[in-house]
C-alpha cells in the first residue's frame, strides 16, 4: 500500500475480531492503515457517517446503509451453529416467556434483533424489552431473561449456569431454525471510497483475509497472548476462536439474505435489491 492518505478503517475491540487484529499485527500490516478501535456501535455510525472508510459493522446496520456500502468477500464474523458469544440468558424455559420482561445489552444491534425475531417467530413470545447495561446479575434483577453479547455473553456461556441460569446460544438457534449459517458483523467499504481508490481498498481486504488465515494456523499462540489480558484461560479462547466463522462465501451469503428478508418483513431494514451489486470487486 502507498500514497499519501491511509485508509481510514476500523477495528472493534472484541474478541471474535482478535483474530483479525492478530494478523494484521503479525504482518505489519498495521502500518499501511489509519485504524480506529471502538465499540461496534461507534465503527457502525461512524463508517456510515462517511468518517472511516472500511470497517466492520453489524449486519443490521449494513443492511440499514447497503446502498452506500459494499461488502468485502469472505470476510465475516459469523457461525454455523454454536457462536457462544451471542446469548440469551433465563430462569425459565424459552417457550414460557410470554407476556416476560426481557433486558437487552446494548452492544449490538444484529444480536438483539436476532433474539426479537427467535422469541417471536420461532417460540411465539410476546416480550416486553428494554435496554439495560450488559451486566447479567444486574439485568437478572429486572428480568426475566437477558440478551448479552461479546465478551459478556462468552463469561455468561462458564458463570450463569453456576447460578442457576440457562444460556441459549442464539447462533445454534438460528441454524436450528433455518438450517443456515447466521452471520453477525461483515466488512463493508464506502462505495464512494471503493469507486475512488479500488486498489487501497484491495489491498486492505487482502490484508484482511491473510490476517485471518495466519490466525487459524496460529489460533492456540493467540489465544495464549491473549490470555494473558482477558479472564479466560487460553483453551477456552482457542475454543472460541475455532468456533467462530469467519467466512462470507456463498452459504453464510445465503444465510445473510434470510435474515435480511426477515428484517425487512418486520420493517427493520429495507429489503435488499433482487440484482445489483453487494460484493466489492476490483
Amino acid at each position: 500500500m502507498s500514497g499519501l492518505q491511509r485508509p481510514r478503517v476500523g477495528h472493534i475491540e472484541f474478541l471474535n475480531c482478535l483474530p483479525i487484529y492478530w494478523g494484521l499485527m503479525r504482518s505489519g500490516a498495521l502500518l499501511d492503515i489509519a485504524l480506529t478501535k471502538d465499540t461496534p456501535v461507534n465503527l457502525n455510525d461512524a463508517l456510515v457517517a462517511g468518517e472511516l472508510d472500511i470497517a466492520p459493522i453489524s449486519l443490521v446496520e449494513f443492511l440499514r446503509h447497503h446502498e452506500d456500502l459494499l461488502l468485502l468477500p469472505n470476510l465475516a464474523v459469523g457461525s454455523d451453529g454454536p457462536v457462544l458469544s451471542v446469548n440469551v440468558v433465563h430462569e425459565r424455559p424459552l417457550s414460557e416467556l410470554d407476556g416476560a420482561r426481557v433486558a437487552l445489552g446494548s452492544a449490538s444491534r444484529t444480536g438483539v434483533l436476532l433474539a426479537q425475531m427467535l422469541l417471536s417467530e420461532r417460540y411465539g413470545i410476546d416480550a416486553t424489552y428494554f435496554r439495560r447495561t450488559s451486566d447479567v446479575p444486574q439485568m437478572m434483577r429486572e428480568a426475566d431473561a437477558c440478551v448479552v453479547i461479546g465478551d459478556v455473553a462468552l463469561r455468561a456461556m462458564y458463570e450463569a449456569p453456576t447460578q442457576g441460569l440457562t444460556v441459549t446460544d442464539l447462533g445454534a438457534q438460528w441454524r436450528e431454525w433455518t438450517g443456515l449459517p447466521m452471520v453477525f458483523a461483515v466488512w463493508a467499504v464506502r462505495r464512494d471510497f471503493a469507486a475512488a481508490s479500488p486498489g487501497l481498498v484491495k489491498d486492505v481486504h487482502l490484508a484482511f483475509q491473510r490476517s485471518v488465515e495466519l490466525c487459524l494456523t496460529e489460533i492456540d499462540d493467540a489465544a495464549t497472548a491473549a490470555a494473558r489480558w482477558e479472564p479466560f484461560d487460553a483453551p477456552t479462547l482457542a475454543g472460541y476462536f475455532r468456533t467462530l466463522d469467519f467466512s462470507l462465501g456463498e452459504r453464510q451469503l445465503d444465510g445473510l439474505r434470510e435474515f435480511a428478508r426477515r428484517a425487512a418483513a418486520r420493517g427493520e431494514a429495507p429489503a435488499l435489491p433482487a440484482d445489483g451489486p453487494l460484493l466489492f470487486s476490483d
